[in-house]
């Protein structure tokens, strides 16, 4: 069973360039597809020879090591797994088992040939936010979250020098640049989050590396807070989410979280006075979570 690289080539389709690029794109994105990886590779041995200086063959030498690098490893599974699997029967014909996709396993060998390129793009090219994200998406599909992160923060501090201005294929700006970066940092710190608490410390540097250029980044200052309310440090948490609520008052969430620290704090009337703004202004799920808060600390 091969694994198919979707989501790193989905970056690569956009990429647009003078018509000699062009084609070396389009026909490497046919042979990949194809999952023509010798044809692929000779290809970039001849790109190599002109195009060093075309950010696309950087993007095209990344995937194409990316691709070799992952392998789907089967597994027995009791249950029916999502996609192709094989059923496995015993000798009356009843259904035991099925053989299908499991964990992804990833020649780091690779890997790191694909990272050696996508740096080199990123340190001729540093304006473009593609590469960039390419190679924080690779490093968390790897769960490598400290580099992942160090990139992230890499990112965030190289920005700044240039205004935010990035630019995505073909060298063209994008359309509200800051905001498209930040947003996407969202999703990785997400992704960090839903990893695990062993990466608050990452989510906090994060955190700090945005709002040393962005003072008033309420969700920065959000995810500031979680990463003291894992450690259960409550009083760094209220000192960024106080500042969060000042810039924006009706953020239920921002309100939720300083009511949660006043209750962990043993603060229950300031507690309570929170939980009745995320009333207020909280979507459904939320009035009925700060309903029950009240009833606790009413009690």
């Amino acid at each position: 069973m091969k694994f198919k690289l979707q989501l790193i080539l989905i970056a690569v389709a956009c990429f647009i360039q003078p018509v000699l690029a062009q084609n070396n794109m389009t026909d490497f994105k046919a042979l990949i597809a194809k999952d023509d990886t010798a044809g692929a590779f000779k290809l970039l041995q001849n790109w190599q020879k002109t195009g060093t200086n075309d950010p696309d063959f950087y993007i095209a030498f990344y995937n194409y090591y990316a691709k070799k690098a992952i392998t789907e490893v089967l597994s027995l599974q009791k249950d029916q797994p999502e996609g192709k699997s094989f059923q496995i029967s015993d000798s009356t014909g009843k259904t035991v088992a099925y053989l299908g996709g499991g964990r992804l396993a990833y020649n780091f060998a690779y890997v790191d040939k694909g990272f050696s390129y996508i740096n080199t793009g990123i340190d001729k090219f540093p304006s473009r936010l593609d590469m960039r994200f390419g190679k924080v998406y690779l490093l968390g599909a790897i769960e490598n979250y400290k580099t992942f992160s160090e990139e992230i923060i890499k990112t965030v501090t190289y920005g700044q020098t240039i205004g935010f201005k990035w630019v995505w294929s073909n060298g063209k700006p994008l359309d509200d640049p800051e905001n498209y970066m930040l947003g996407t940092i969202q999703d990785y710190v997400l992704q960090l989050y839903n990893a695990g608490e062993q990466n608050m410390n990452y989510i906090r540097d994060i955190s700090l590396a945005i709002l040393k250029y962005k003072p008033d980044h309420v969700v920065s200052l959000s995810d500031l807070s979680i990463s003291y309310i894992a450690k259960k440090e409550y009083s760094h948490a209220l000192e960024a989410l106080l500042k969060a609520e000042k810039l924006s008052p009706h953020d239920y969430v921002v309100l939720n979280n300083i009511a949660y620290c006043y209750q962990q704090q043993g603060n229950k009337p300031d507690a309570i006075k929170y939980y009745q703004l995320v009333k207020q202004y909280g979507d459904d799920e939320a009035k009925v979570e700060a309903d029950k808060k009240l009833a606790e600390l009413n009690k």
